[in-house]
C-alpha cells in the first residue's frame, strides 16, 4: 500500500489566520487536499479537522507533518500521548521547526534519530505547556487588575429609557399592552423583554 502525507495546521481562533503554516506546507509541495485545519484551542484534542485525521484519513505507512510541535496541543502529557499514538500506528510524525524530525532516515541509525527527536520533543512539550500557563495567568491578571480598577467586565448594562418606569408600571397593572408599551418606550421587542427579567431578577 502506498504511503501518503498529511499536513495539519491549527489556530487557537477563528480571527487568527493560518497563511504561515499552511506556506510551509506549501513550500514542501502540500496539495490543498492534502492540507486539514482547525482553529480550536490547543487545550483540548477535540478538534473535528485533527479528530479526522488520526480516526479516518492517516493510517499505517503514512506521515503527518506540522510546522510546530505545538500545533498538535500545548499539553506535554497530550503531547507525549499523541506521539506514542503515532508510533503505535505506524504513522510517521515530521515536525518543520524540529528539523531532525524532516530527515530520511538511513538504514541501521533510526536510533540515533529518535534519541536526539525525543530529548528535543521533552524540551518543546515543556515550553509549549509553559507557554499556555503563561497566557492564562496573564488573563487571570488582567481581568484582576481591571476589577481593582472598578471597570466592569462584560457587556455594558442596558440603558432603560427615561420613561421606562411609567410604561413598565402601566404594563404590568395591565393598563396597557406589551406592544403599545414597546411603542411606547421606542425599544425593539427582544430588548424590551430582555430588560423586564434583569428588572424583575433583581
Amino acid at each position: 500500500m502506498e504511503s501518503r502525507t498529511y499536513y495539519y495546521a491549527r489556530v487557537s481562533t477563528k480571527e487568527q489566520n493560518l497563511d504561515r503554516q499552511i506556506a510551509a506546507f506549501v513550500g514542501l509541495g502540500a496539495e490543498e487536499r492534502e492540507i486539514i485545519t482547525d482553529k480550536e484551542s490547543g487545550k483540548s484534542l477535540d478538534r473535528p479537522g485533527y479528530q479526522a485525521l488520526k480516526n479516518v484519513i492517516l493510517r499505517q505507512g503514512d506521515t503527518l507533518v506540522v510546522k510546530s510541535l505545538d500545533r498538535l496541543s500545548r499539553s506535554k502529557t497530550d503531547i507525549h500521548n499523541e506521539l506514542q499514538f503515532f508510533k503505535d500506528q505506524g504513522i510517521r510524525l515530521k515536525v518543520i521547526d524540529l528539523p531532525t524530525t524532516m530527515m530520511d532516515l538511513p538504514e541501521g541509525q533510526s536510533w540515533v534519530f529518535e534519541m536526539v527527536n525525543n530529548i528535543l520533543i521533552e524540551v518543546m512539550g515543556t515550553i509549549a505547556e509553559q507557554e499556555r500557563l503563561t497566557i492564562k495567568q496573564r488573563q487571570a491578571e488582567g481581568i484582576e487588575a481591571a476589577k481593582v480598577k472598578g471597570k466592569r467586565l462584560g457587556r455594558p448594562p442596558m440603558k432603560r429609557p427615561e420613561n421606562w418606569e411609567q410604561v413598565y408600571g402601566s404594563w404590568k397593572r395591565g393598563e396597557i399592552t406589551a406592544r403599545k408599551a414597546i411603542e411606547m418606550l421606542g425599544m425593539k421587542t427582544a430588548t424590551f423583554y430582555k430588560l423586564v427579567r434583569t428588572v424583575e431578577n433583581r
